[in-house]
Parts: C-alpha cells; sequence; structure tokens
C-alpha cells in the first residue's frame, strides 16, 4: 500500500540530504518495525496493511526540530505520519503512503506538574506521568491499559477513554483534555494552541491535521485505590452489579469492567486462583474507603462473591493490576491464548440491554463473548461492549457486523478499519476537515487515514472498506 514512485524516490533523496543532522533511521528492519501498531488484532487489517512500511524514520529531539522536520518535508512533497509507543489497533500511526515516520521518542519530558495541571510533550509515557504525579500526591484522570507504553499525544490522537472513564467520562468530555500546542505542515509551519471546544479538531484525529508538541491534562488529588474481583452467577447478573456499583454515589471506582464466565477462566492467567468456572466476573477499582458499600452490595446477593481484594489476598503475589485484563487488554490476553480471537467494539441499546445480551446469546452462542466497560455519558452510567469474536473468515466479520446494526439496533465502532470516518465517526467531521485544509494544505500529515479529504461526501457501505489509493 506504499506509494513507491520515481517523484517520491527523487523527492526522499533530496530530503535525506537536506535532513543530514537529524535522528535518522534507515535500517530496514527497524524501520519496519516502527511503521506498525497493534493492527494485527484484526485479521481484516493485517492483510490489509502487511506492507505497510515508511521510507525513513526520522526522531526529532525538540519542538524546533519538528518544525524544521515539517518544513523541508513539505517542501519536498514527503508525506509525514507522526508515531508514539505504537499500541494502538486500527493502524492509526502506520504510513500508508510510505514517506517519513515521525516517531517522538526523544520528547518525552514532564514540563509543568502542579495541582490541576499536568504538561507534558508528546512522547511523555504514561505510567512515568501517572508516577510523577502520585510522588505529588496527584494522579491523571484517564489512561489506556497500554499505559506502561502508550504516550500521551498518543492516547490523545488516537484513543478516546480508558481507565478512569466510570468517573470522570472520555477524553471528549470537557475538561479531560486542557490543551494541546501543535505545529501545521505548511510552507512554514506555525505553532497553534487549542483550548476548549477547539481541541477536538486534533483529538481523536489520528495526527492529520497537526504534529502534537506538548499536552496539558488535568491532574487530581490521588486517591488510595484498591482492585477487586467478583463472581456471579452469570454474565446478565455481573452487568447489574456493574450498573449498581457505578450508579452508587457513595462508591468512588476507577474501573468498573465484566466479563463472561469464558473470559476469567481462559485468559486471566495470573489470577487463575481466584476465579471459578462457570462465573462471570466483575473487576473493579475503588477507594479504600468505598470498600464497606462494595461489600455491601456484593453481600445483597448469595450467588455473588468477593473472590480477590488486593488489600486483602495480594500476600507476596506480584500481580499485574486487573486493569490489564481490561478494555483491549482482554484482547490481547485472549489472543495470545487463542490467536484466532478478534473483537469488536460497540455500544449496546442501553434501554434494553439485557434483552439484546440475551438475543445475542441465543443467535451467536460463543462466536460472541461479551465484556462490557462502563463509563459516563452526559452524567449517566452506560455499558460499552468490546466483546471477542471467534474468527471464520473476513466475510463472516463483515456479515456479523452488519446484522448487529441491522437486526439489533448495535451500534458498532468498526475496529477493523483504517480510517477514522469508518472506525467511529459514520460521517465527516466538517470541523476537523476544515481545520486540515488550513494546517495541511496539502494534505501531507497521515494520508489515508481522513476519508473526508479524498471523498467530503462520503457515506458508508457495509462490508466494503475505504482505500485512499484504490
Amino acid at each position: 500500500m506504499t506509494t513507491d514512485t520515481p517523484e517520491l524516490a527523487a523527492n526522499l533523496s533530496a530530503l535525506r540530504d537536506a535532513l543530514a543532522d537529524f535522528d535518522i533511521d534507515e535500517n530496514p528492519r527497524s524501520v519496519q518495525q516502527k511503521s506498525r501498531d497493534f493492527y494485527w488484532y484484526s485479521p481484516i487489517l493485517k492483510d490489509m496493511l502487511k506492507d505497510v512500511c515508511a521510507d525513513l524514520v526520522i526522531a526529532p529531539r525538540s519542538e524546533a526540530e519538528v518544525i524544521e522536520i515539517l518544513r523541508l518535508c513539505h517542501a519536498h512533497d514527503v508525506p509525514v505520519t507522526v508515531r508514539g509507543a505504537g499500541t494502538g489497533n486500527y493502524g492509526q500511526a502506520m504510513p500508508l503512503a510510505g514517506g517519513v515516520l515521525l516517531h517522538m521518542r526523544h520528547m518525552t519530558e514532564i514540563l509543568t506538574l502542579e495541582p490541576g495541571r499536568l504538561v507534558a510533550q508528546p512522547g511523555a509515557i504514561m505510567k512515568t506521568m501517572e508516577a510523577a504525579a502520585r510522588d505529588k500526591g496527584l494522579e491523571l484522570r484517564l489512561f489506556p491499559s497500554t499505559t506502561a507504553t502508550a504516550t500521551i499525544a498518543g492516547f490523545i490522537a488516537g484513543g478516546s477513554s480508558g481507565i478512569g472513564a466510570i468517573r470522570w467520562g472520555g477524553l471528549r468530555t470537557p475538561g479531560n483534555i486542557l490543551r494541546l500546542r501543535l505545529v501545521t505542515m505548511e510552507a512554514e509551519p506555525r505553532i497553534v494552541e487549542l483550548t476548549g471546544e477547539d481541541i477536538f479538531k486534533a483529538a481523536h484525529a489520528y495526527g492529520v491535521n497537526g504534529v502534537i508538541t506538548e499536552v496539558e491534562v488535568p491532574v487530581d488529588p490521588a486517591e488510595d485505590w484498591v482492585e477487586a474481583l467478583i463472581g456471579t452467577r452469570d454474565f446478565a447478573a455481573a452487568t447489574r452489579l456493574s450498573f449498581a456499583i457505578g450508579r452508587a454515589e457513595g462508591i468512588v471506582k476507577r474501573m468498573v469492567s465484566t466479563f463472561e464466565p469464558e473470559i476469567p477462566e481462559r485468559f486471566f492467567n495470573r489470577y487463575t486462583e481466584f476465579t471459578v468456572k462457570g462465573e462471570a466476573a466483575v473487576a473493579v477499582i475503588v477507594t479504600r474507603d468505598s470498600l464497606e458499600a462494595l461489600e455491601a452490595l456484593v453481600a445483597a446477593d448469595p450467588e455473588t462473591t468477593m473472590r480477590f481484594r488486593s488489600d486483602r489476598d495480594l500476600g507476596e503475589r506480584r500481580l499485574v493490576s486487573l486493569y490489564e485484563y481490561a478494555w483491549n487488554h482482554t484482547t490481547l490476553r485472549a489472543r495470545k491464548v487463542d490467536p484466532s480471537i478478534t473483537y469488536l467494539q460497540m455500544m449496546l441499546p442501553q434501554d434494553d440491554i439485557y434483552g439484546v445480551m440475551e438475543r445475542l446469546k441465543t443467535d451467536f452462542g460463543d462466536e460472541i463473548v461479551l465484556h462490557h466497560e462502563f463509563t459516563q455519558f452526559s452524567g449517566k452510567v452506560a455499558a460499552v461492549t468490546l466483546p471477542l469474536l471467534r474468527y471464520s473468515s473476513d466475510a463472516r466479520i463483515e456479515e456479523v457486523i452488519a446484522l448487529l446494526e441491522a437486526d439489533y439496533g448495535i451500534t458498532v465502532f468498526n475496529p477493523h478499519r483504517v480510517t477514522l470516518e469508518e472506525g467511529g465517526m459514520k460521517k465527516t467531521d466538517p470541523a476537523q476537515l476544515e481545520f486540515k485544509r488550513q494546517t495541511d494544505p496539502k494534505g501531507l500529515l497521515n494520508p489515508g487515514k481522513m476519508i473526508a479529504w479524498t471523498d467530503p461526501d462520503w457515506v458508508p457501505e457495509p462490508g466494503r472498506a475505504f482505500l485512499f489509493n484504490h
């Protein structure tokens, strides 16, 4: 899928000479590795993107170097794709048109950390940010399950939610991102600072309309968190308990996740002694002061059992956090056991969630294994569903998605697509498109990820992927 034309080759040759003083990687093996993310979660993307590779990788050391690199790439008509740790799953940071991969591995500093705010360079690792914040009695609001390696700009440019969403909502909730600073892709690159609603011109935009060089996010007083794993008689009971926990004003929570029995039985490898065959599971992170209220909810159902509490049962065990079994880490854990498993991302109708869950199990059996993550939308608790899907063929994935949307009232955020619109929005975003026209007039930033740039009037076609160069 990379574009290897004589014109681009000549432009790249001239660009290499102009960039001689920068940190450039042209080793074929490492360039290929840095050109990839976790796209292989999807068998469709695994085949579609297998040949995608940058021509060279450049790692800027400062914002001034970012400006100069973008100026030179613009002058030589060479596309640029920005990446951080590469923990995304949809090819967000894979260079579909080749060219330069801008790797932010040098720009990792925390610039400001004080009550209420943390300012960091784009390549700052989120686990490092959280540790630095906690050293000052503070903590991040939101982070992905990949926080050990994920970068803050990668999370904001490619993510939408994560651990903390049950308390704070997702990244689009006002106040969860305070400011973005970015560099434009023009003949003379500009610095643009975005606040308020303007942030969403660049947040969750895969880097198509500016290179983020600074991020400001809120930090709050740190809580004393305790992790717990709860067993229930079935998945419906787990879901009811999760809604009750999510809505309980006396329980301060950071994560509420719900799993069908197969998931803890087969894929919770470090926690197998705390799981029981046939039980669904609820994994939660709550404050120590909330434990009494949580235990009361558990005790209200005689078929529900507190199987693990980190303050009580950890002992000498070295266990990873339960959040590394939640969100999209659930898929990763499952694939390590059974590589044929893939996944979906979807929202069930909340007013009939139990009826739809029952229909899904009746109609699909173990082809779909349900897993909910609980979040806040406009102050209301909601379940976002990230089910495991047993793969049989690409055609079957497309058929299942079409059935779910047409017959069950389910909204599917398709993780088997590479563009912004197909994966989540289902339509073009006029504000992001106009901002791209202002910040990247040649369309050189991460080409192929924004359908609106190529086809502003695009509408989705079931079963058909949009490929910008086909």
